[in-house]
């Protein structure tokens, strides 16, 4: 189950380190921009992405219950939401982004790179979402293959748009950032395209845009996705206030911490897709009324994802100035990022630990418990921490990235010791 996600997200991440290397040669202003405008971006766009946690609990719990063919109903629902509620806003943000931006720089040379390329990311916020509602709709109903197809499907079209756009190719004019922007926007409406023909393929039997949820079903969904979009939102949030606050530090520190984010994004993309299969696994099982198979799954792909990643983690700490040299062309920038990146390839196994418990909690339905330990954790201990590092004492780039790996690592603890509780088991969904 686990494959095609790990393979999927894969296509994702490292679409982002291609859009990173293309970028990356226009300097460290551009870099600063397009990292700061994503984050943003990911932020904003936070609060449709829960959806996806909603619709897959939803969705696996319908299957193990033996009604598979009212499982497609939750996706019926996230779509709906995502609709009602994206379009509005996205426009909205669109005629903000300059204000935005300038919340978090106020580097002129970095606020010319990063506001065009998050406005042309806005654009595609109902596509992301809709996006995020099919993924949770075929991870849950045990499909990822699907996912992994479309999402291939994307990120080749992104890659291609981004060589024609951002440099000039194939006739188009040479824009730069907001070149990159442009090429995730359309391939993000590609992949939308490709999922609603998927779905009508495939899922029809299940209910797949066959009349609209009723109004139980919406509130189950909103019930299950907001404490998930929240989540999300504040952790994305604290991810912007993060690299704002490293940014204070020093455009180098900014660009450095750009490309460290982008390559531990790949690097627990095993994880991530481990999670996703053990959030499936566990709510199929919650929905046959057996607890304790729900309880063993998780801890099974918990193992499976700390060896996988550790291995990941290996050429980050054994080899980090290859690594990083693909996208760092500063010497001193490079320089600085070298130590920060061995620190996160040593750690990497840890990480998984949290990574899986957590969508493993969200797929039995505990999302409220999932909000409060991550926003407790990222927001009451790390960033403050980072203030105080970083802008504050001023220790470098290294301690903050230390404070960054702590983090990770304290909640990897903790949601292990929520999963040994054994509280989820008792959500409803």
């Amino acid at each position: 189950m686990a494959l095609p996600i790990i393979v999927g997200m894969l296509s994702q991440n490292v679409l982002n380190l291609v859009d990173t290397a293309f970028v990356g040669a226009l300097g460290d202003n551009a870099l600063a921009g397009v990292g700061l405008g994503g984050f943003l971006n990911f932020l904003t766009s936070a609060l449709v992405l829960g959806i996806s946690a909603g619709v897959q609990a939803m969705a696996s719990r319908r299957v193990g219950e033996g009604r598979r063919d009212q499982a497609a109903v939750a996706l019926n629902g996230g779509l709906l939401i995502v609709l009602g509620f994206a379009v509005p806003w996205s426009a909205l943000l669109h005629w903000l982004a300059p204000n935005l931006f300038g919340l978090v720089t106020h580097d002129a040379a970095v606020l010319e790179q990063g506001v065009p390329y998050l406005r042309a990311r806005l654009v595609a916020m109902v596509a992301m979402g809709a996006n995020f509602a099919f993924r949770g709709f075929w991870n849950g109903t045990d499909r990822s293959s699907l996912y992994m197809r479309t999402l291939v499907t994307m990120h080749v079209t992104n890659i291609v748009l981004d060589w024609a756009l951002i440099y000039g190719h194939l006739g188009a004019p040479a824009m730069g950032a907001e070149g990159a922007g442009i090429a995730s926007a359309i391939a993000t409406f590609v992949g939308t395209a490709q999922y609603f023909y998927l779905g009508a393929k495939t899922a029809r039997g299940e209910g797949f845009l066959r009349g609209l949820p009723d109004r139980q079903s919406l509130a189950t969904i909103a019930r299950l996705s907001i404490p998930a979009s929240l989540q999300q939102l504040f952790f994305a949030g604290g991810m912007t206030a993060f690299m704002a606050l490293v940014g204070s530090v020093g455009t180098q520190e900014l660009a450095a911490s750009k490309v460290m984010l982008d390559l531990l994004l790949v690097a627990i993309l095993p994880s991530l897709g481990f999670g996703l299969a053990a959030a499936s696994l566990v709510g199929q099982a919650l929905g046959r009324g057996e607890v304790d198979d729900a309880r063993r799954w998780a801890w099974e792909v918990v193992r499976l994802a700390m060896v996988v990643s550790g291995a990941i983690g290996l050429p980050a700490l054994f080899f980090p100035q290859l690594l990083l040299g693909l996208f760092l062309h500063n010497p001193a920038t490079l320089a600085l990022a070298v130590t920060p990146m061995r620190i996160v390839g040593g750690t990497l196994a840890l990480d998984a630990v949290g990574l899986v418990l957590m969508n493993a909690m969200l797929g039995a339905g505990d999302n409220r418990r999932v909000l409060v330990l991550s926003l407790g954790l990222q927001w009451g201990l790390f960033l403050p921490l980072v203030w105080f590092i970083g802008p504050h004492l001023g220790l470098g780039l290294t301690a903050i990235w230390i404070a960054q790996v702590g983090y990770r690592g304290l909640q990897s603890v903790a949601f292990g010791r929520a999963w040994a509780s054994g509280a989820w088991a008792h959500a409803q969904v």
